[in-house]
């Protein structure tokens, strides 16, 4: 299990941008820890997988740059 207590099954679905450079208000923290990049915060639909082993469709969120990748999942809230 990763540190946020789920796992992502399977693919993520219906990604949209939420937020590019400025617009994210953690980006010096995101610069400082994971590194110069054109940062994103983006949303999707995700089955995922929680540390009780139920299954569950959610709405994920997360920041992602190039050359760097996802970072900072979260479980925004449950669609089913």
């Amino acid at each position: 299990m990763s540190k946020n207590n789920f796992l992502i099954i399977g693919r993520i679905e219906n990604i949209e941008v939420i937020a590019v450079r400025h617009s994210i208000h953690v980006l010096e923290f995101l610069q400082s820890t994971y590194g110069r990049g054109r940062w994103r915060k983006l949303k999707g639909v995700a089955s995922v997988q929680l540390e009780n082993g139920r299954i569950r469709l959610a709405e994920v969120h997360w920041f992602e740059a190039h050359g760097i990748g996802k970072r900072q999942i979260k479980i925004k809230h449950y669609l089913d």
